[in-house]
Order: structure tokens, then C-alpha cells, then sequence
């Protein structure tokens, strides 16, 4: 039963039915713990302003819709006894301007605070470990969102369409991010990812036309399609070791994207991957060449070429000491598909000595993969000579250390001379199947 202490404050014991003029609500303890607020209880109560709930009510749950279109509702304070708001519990409250969440709840349900296009900042507690898809989409003021260490999970398009958000700090805890989790997002310059996250879901940051530049983490494998597509500002990604997959899109129409480094964990550049980064003019390799699509620089007008400083170094290294044999067997595949090098006395070098491929490789259809074998060959041949090199470091270890033992008897020098024994050395280099 309900009651009134004044024509505007309604007194609510959790089962009666809601009078949908109602401006204030009261939460009354005197009879009944109320552990649910029940589902829809409120639900389009658009004169409704106040809501007072108190920690003395032993409150766990809000339910779903709840407060559903409550258009005037401002503020509200969520007691630390509740530990879940399910779905759509404040969804379209157009008015709600401040959120207070306390340390205790766990669960943001599905579109919780869809469309609370006034809220300007909220911050999560340490013990929210899952924010459901679409809890804070559309929230079109929301400026500040604080994560605290404990939160697991985000939901797909969970922050999608906040056009005010500015910057986003994950916490360490944060494993999974789903598709579309801040698409358009267009505000958003700053993002800061941790150590952990595993995936970045497709379309996440598609069309934060503000952000300027990501580091992508060591513990990410993959970067999903459409991840960073039309995020036109990003001028900066750092892709760490670890790295195996770009998707198909996921850095298409970045305009301001001028250089990508990829790491030799990279396997895999996907279909239009950087289709029309227009002012993407170097591409650098870290290790070698990863298995790219025909159209994955797609409309890179500006690009010149991809280069392997890497690789560029071990074969000056090759050069500088001699080894004529292993060198030779390198040449053999310069120049061949397109793979070039231009070494530091060349008249015309412009890369200091750089193994590179020139881009116009692109429009053939097995270009990529008639560069890859060959650069995958001279890698081969490169690691057989550092190997071989290797070997005959070892034996002089193990002989300095035998004369060391001889103090000063420099007579018995050459019999402490140790080989590494031939089928040992054939082991070694055997994996390499040249």
C-alpha cells in the first residue's frame, strides 16, 4: 500500500501500482525491505524529479526499465547495497545529469543509461566488472568516464555515438572489449590501452574523427576490421611486438596517417586494411614481409615504398665481414620481384643502405606474394650465415675458457681447441631448409 506525507512526495513499499504523476518518490523502510525495485515500476513517470533511496533499505537490484523515460529525473544516487541495474533501468532519462555509483555494484545491464543525453560524467567503482552492450550509448554529453581497476568486460557499442567524450583511460583488469564499443565517438582524442586487452573488436573506434594517435599493446593479437576506420585525425599508431592480425579496413580513410611500423610478430595485413590513407607515404618492416591482400593499400597514393631496416642491417653485417659466399647467395634474389637494395655507396641512394620493395607491386595480383617468398629466402640465407657465425663463436668460447684454466702454460693452447661437431652444426642449420 502506499501513502502520502504531502500531495507531491510518494511513499513506495514495492508493490503497489505508480500513479504516473508522480514528482517525488520516497523509499519507505518502516515495513518491508525492499531488495528490488521491480521491473518497469516507474516507467514513463515524466514528471518525476526525485528519487531519495536509502543504504537502510537493503536495496540489491534495480530493475529493468525501471526508470525508463523519466524525463525529468536529474540526479539520482545508487546506494552501495545494489549490485546490479538491469537493462534498460534508466534508458532515455533525457534530463539525468548526475549518476552516483557505489563501491558495490557489479553489473551495468544492457542500454542501463541508453540515451541520457544530459549525464556529463560517471565513474565506475572498482567492483563493476561488466558493463553490458549499449549501456551509455548515445549519452551525447557525457564528457568523463572513469574506469577503476576490476572492471573485465565492456559491452559492443556500449559508449557508442558519446559525441562529447573526450578521453578514455582502460584499467588494467580490462580483457575484453567488444565491436563497436565507441563508434562514433567523434570527440574522442585521447585513448589509453593496457596491458591485457587481447582483441580490439571490430568498428570499436570507427569514426573517432578527433583521435590522433594509439598504442596498440603488446598482449593485442588482433585488430578487427573496421576497427579505426574514418578516424580521419589519427596521425600516430604504434603497433607493438605481439601483434598478428590487421583486419580488412581497420585503418581505411585515416587521412592523417602518414607512417605505419609493423612488428615482426605480424602475419597478416587484411583486405583494404589502409585503403585510402592518402598521405601514408612509409611503410616499415620490422622483420619480414606479412602476407598482404592485392587491395590492402588500396588508394595510397602517397605511398613510395616498404622498407626492412632489419634486414638492411643484418645484410650490411653480412658484407662488412666478408662472407662473400652467404652474400652472393643473398644477391642472388635482389632485385628479383621487385625486392631492391640500395647499399651506402650507390649514387643514387636515398635509404642508407635499406632493403625495400617498391609499391608498385600493388596492382598485380600475386605481387605480394612473389615478394614475400623472395624476402622470405634471403631471411634464410641471412639467418644461415648468423648461425654458421654463431657455431664458430662458441667453439672460441669454449676454447678461451680451457686456455683460462691453463693459467700460464700457453704451450698447451692449441690442444684445448674444441669443435663443435659437424652434425651438430648440420642440426642447427638443418631447420632453416635451404
Amino acid at each position: 500500500m502506499s501513502s502520502s506525507t504531502s500531495d507531491d512526495v510518494f511513499q513506495y513499499t514495492g508493490s503497489e501500482t505508480i500513479p504516473k504523476d508522480v514528482t517525488i518518490v520516497h523509499f519507505s523502510c518502516s515495513a518491508v525491505l525492499i531488495k528490488k525495485i521491480s521491473d518497469y515500476a516507474f516507467e514513463g513517470c515524466s514528471d518525476l524529479r526525485e528519487i531519495v533511496l536509502h543504504e537502510g533499505l537493503q536495496l540489491q537490484t534495480i530493475g529493468s526499465g525501471a526508470f525508463a523515460r523519466c524525463s525529468s529525473l536529474e540526479r539520482i544516487t545508487i546506494p552501495s547495497t545494489v549490485t546490479s541495474i538491469n537493462d534498460r533501468a534508466f534508458k532515455e532519462c533525457a534530463e539525468l545529469r548526475e549518476v552516483v555509483l557505489n563501491e558495490g555494484l557489479q553489473t551495468i545491464g544492457a542500454a542501463a543509461f541508453y540515451g541520457c543525453k544530459s549525464l556529463e560524467s560517471i565513474t565506475l567503482p572498482s567492483t563493476v566488472t561488466d558493463i553490458d552492450q549499449n549501456a551509455f550509448r548515445k549519452c551525447s554529453s557525457l564528457k568523463e568516464t572513469v574506469f577503476n581497476n576490476g572492471l573485465k568486460k565492456i559491452g559492443m557499442q556500449a559508449f557508442a555515438y558519446c559525441d562529447s567524450l573526450e578521453s578514455i583511460k582502460f584499467p588494467n583488469t580490462l580483457t575484453n572489449m567488444g565491436c563497436t564499443t565507441f563508434k562514433g565517438c567523434s570527440s574522442l582524442k585521447v585513448v589509453v590501452l593496457n596491458e591485457g586487452l587481447v582483441e580490439i573488436g571490430n568498428t570499436a573506434f570507427y569514426s573517432c574523427s578527433s583521435l590522433q594517435s594509439i598504442a596498440i599493446p603488446s598482449t593485442v593479437t588482433d585488430i578487427d576490421y573496421l576497427a579505426f576506420q574514418e578516424c580521419s585525425d589519427l596521425k600516430k599508431v604504434v603497433l607493438n611486438e605481439g601483434i598478428k592480425k590487421i583486419g580488412e579496413f581497420a585503418f581505411a580513410n585515416c587521412s592523417s596517417l602518414e607512417s605505419i611500423n609493423v612488428p615482426s610478430t605480424l602475419i597478416k595485413i587484411g583486405n583494404y586494411a589502409f585503403n585510402s590513407c592518402i598521405n601514408l607515404r612509409e611503410m616499415v618492416c620490422s622483420g619480414g614481409l606479412p602476407a598482404i591482400h592485392s587491395c590492402s593499400f588500396s588508394g595510397c597514393e602517397s605511398l613510395e615504398s616498404i622498407t626492412f631496416p632489419n634486414l638492411s642491417s643484418r645484410l650490411k653485417a653480412i658484407v662488412q665481414a666478408g662472407q662473400l659466399y652467404a652474400h652472393n647467395k643473398v644477391q642472388v634474389y635482389i632485385n628479383r620481384d621487385r625486392v631492391e637494395w640500395e647499399r651506402d655507396g650507390d649514387k643514387l641512394c636515398k635509404r642508407g643502405g635499406e632493403i625495400y620493395t617498391p609499391v608498385d607491386v600493388r596492382p598485380r595480383r600475386d605481387g605480394w606474394g612473389n615478394v614475400k617468398q623472395t624476402l622470405d629466402q634471403i631471411i634464410k640465407w641471412i639467418r644461415y650465415y648468423e648461425m654458421k657465425e654463431a657455431t664458430t663463436l662458441f667453439e672460441l668460447a669454449l676454447w678461451k675458457a680451457k686456455i683460462d684454466q691453463l693459467q700460464d702454460d700457453i704451450y698447451e693452447r692449441d690442444a684445448c681447441r674444441i669443435n663443435v661437431p659437424g652434425p651438430v652444426k648440420d642440426t642447427i642449420l638443418q631447420y632453416l631448409d635451404l
